[in-house]
């Protein structure tokens, strides 16, 4: 599989990228690092899973999803990975998979339980929805060989990944400059994804990395 600037860190990729991509990898790890607290004390009871109803066993299995996809999806868009006759990436990609189908699989579970309610609901249910579709089509797209295609919908479903990222960093705002904070989390609930995905968008059209059926 080849390697270009337009969606990997590599050399020839401007700095201003590659800082870019280091942050987010920073923070990944960052909140894979925080939402270990769920897998090290698993919630036993509603309260102790953000008063949600379904939320024993289901946030368990979320953030071990979510954990695993956080951590390995940085990682899989370093050139050196990529190398070889069986690359890492290969092999590091599939457990990326894996972790986003159990992480929004658990999080469709999840949705309709919402303490902030059906508004809420919704914007994880979609979130869950598009996650798993996104990641499937990526992983379509390698097995047939399509690896221009397959590029393009990875850098999507990382930037869905990334609402984990984005959430925990709406949230801390709400709080420091007072906001009310259900009718907020309620937005955030598309916030912490829908942007993310039109960067991405953005960031593909602006790169041409366009990738065509078939290719």
């Amino acid at each position: 599989m080849t390697t270009t600037a337009a969606t990997l860190p590599s050399r020839a990729t401007p700095w201003s990228v590659r800082i870019a991509w280091m942050i987010l990898a920073i923070l990944c790890l960052g909140i894979a690092f925080y939402s270990a607290h769920y897998l090290l004390h698993p919630p036993r009871k509603p309260a102790e899973a953000l008063h949600n109803p379904l939320g024993v066993p289901w946030l368990f299995v979320h953030v071990a999803g979510a954990v695993v996809a956080l951590v390995l999806g940085s990682f899989q868009f370093l050139p050196a990975l990529r190398r070889g006759a069986i690359p890492p990436h290969r092999w590091i990609g599939r457990l990326y998979v894996m972790g986003c189908l159990v992480g929004g699989a658990a999080g469709l579970v999840l949705a309709p339980g919402s303490s902030a309610g059906p508004i809420a609901s919704t914007g994880f249910g979609s979130l869950a929805i598009v996650w798993i579709a996104v990641t499937l089509l990526g992983w379509r797209a390698a097995v047939q060989g399509r690896f221009a295609v397959h590029r393009r919908w990875m850098i999507r479903s990382w930037a869905l990944t990334l609402a984990a990222v984005t959430l925990r960093l709406y949230l801390p705002l709400v709080m420091v400059l007072d906001l009310p904070f259900l009718p907020w989390y309620r937005a955030i609930s598309f916030l912490a994804w829908v942007p993310n995905l039109v960067v991405a968008e953005l960031w593909l059209r602006r790169t041409g990395a366009r990738g065509q059926a078939g290719s």
